[in-house]
């Protein structure tokens, strides 16, 4: 794939936002200085600006997705204009490889109905980009999860993000002690970084949408397998960093399936029949978790998050298309997972 054009000093430019709400705020400071003062200004933003988030019902991977999805991006702004003439990155969950556990990663159809959705929408390029924390072999990963037979059909490019050239950014919330971050160029290259992942639980981190999914862009050439620097940091702490300094433009959830038990991985699959999406990562996650009856306030990364990055109440939230009462249902967690103990 082409490199990012460079500047005249060598550099490549910076990824423009999609949002000039969450634009504004973190580019004039508030959105991630942790402060008191901070939170409450946020709070008070999103008291006028309520971030929107869409619920849409999808009964199956062999519905019409696509005017599923094309409905829930108008609900929440994203027309036509937002997306003509964007290179768009789209992150999907390919944790472990797993022909036979649908639950597991987002699923085939689902990204084949999104790259779909944004080509219509004139986008110049649609590109699926994920760094897996577990298995090594990409080629391996896409085969079995099937998102490669997909890409071949579709002819959809593919970046292995744990091999990607990197650049270092400044760490722009600092809840780990890591001072900056080691991301890969494909972020600079993409006008739009879109979160596609799987609805499930984690037996660590609670609950795994969007804001976790960003693990995945982190390349494990610089960070371990799988991840193990950032897991060493504080699962959570990594999250909140993660997000605050790739400041993704858009989460597309995949919940037609999710996954419940002994999650992200070992779990069993949920038929929430759901699609969730929302251009506040924050947001969404929050949705996400009452959607899956949990309190966002005791996901200890929405909390840190909340007042920072984005709202978790909510009055500060616009739900839009389907009921959050009526979509929702209790997924179940494990209450003691097995810890395992990495190394740096």
């Amino acid at each position: 794939m082409d490199t990012p054009s460079r500047q005249p000093d060598g550099s490549t430019p910076a990824r423009k936002s999609l949002l000039t709400r969450r634009g504004f705020l973190v580019g004039s400071g508030v959105a991630v200085c942790g402060t008191a003062a901070a939170a409450v200004a946020i709070n008070r933003y999103y008291e006028q600006f309520k971030e929107p988030v869409a619920i849409l019902k999808a009964e199956s991977y062999d519905a019409s997705l696509e005017p599923i999805i094309r409905e829930g991006l108008a609900e929440v702004g994203i027309r036509r204009p937002q997306i003509a003439g964007k290179s768009v990155l789209l992150k999907p969950n390919l944790v472990e490889p797993s022909s036979e556990a649908p639950h597991i990663n987002t699923h085939p159809q689902f990204v084949r109905a999104v790259v779909e959705v944004f080509r219509r929408l004139d986008a110049s390029e649609v590109f699926v980009a994920e760094g897996q924390g577990h298995v090594r072999d990409s080629q391996y990963v896409l085969e079995q999860s099937g998102v490669g037979r997909v890409l071949i059909e579709d002819d959809i490019p593919f970046v292995d993000l744990n091999h990607d050239e990197v650049f270092i950014s400044e760490n722009k919330m600092r809840t780990t002690r890591l001072t900056h971050l080691y991301l890969p160029q494909s972020l600079r290259r993409a006008d739009l970084v879109v979160s596609l992942p799987k609805m499930k639980v984690h037996h660590w981190a609670g609950v795994t949408l969007s804001m976790k999914n960003l693990f995945g862009v982190m390349p494990s050439i610089c960070y371990g397998w799988p991840k193990n620097v950032l897991h060493v940091l504080g699962i959570p702490q990594s999250i909140m960093d993660i997000t605050a300094t790739v400041e993704p433009d858009l989460a597309i959830v995949d919940g037609i399936v999710g996954m419940e038990g002994d999650g992200p991985i070992m779990g069993t699959p949920k038929q929430a029949n759901v699609v969730l999406i929302g251009v506040n990562p924050v947001a969404v996650d929050a949705t996400g978790a009452r959607l899956m009856g949990f309190d966002p306030r005791k996901i200890e990364y929405l909390r840190g998050a909340a007042g920072v990055l984005g709202p978790i109440d909510e009055s500060l939230i616009s739900q839009r298309g389907e009921r959050l009462d009526k979509m929702s249902q209790k997924f179940e967690l494990i209450d003691h997972p097995v810890t395992l103990k990495f190394r740096i």
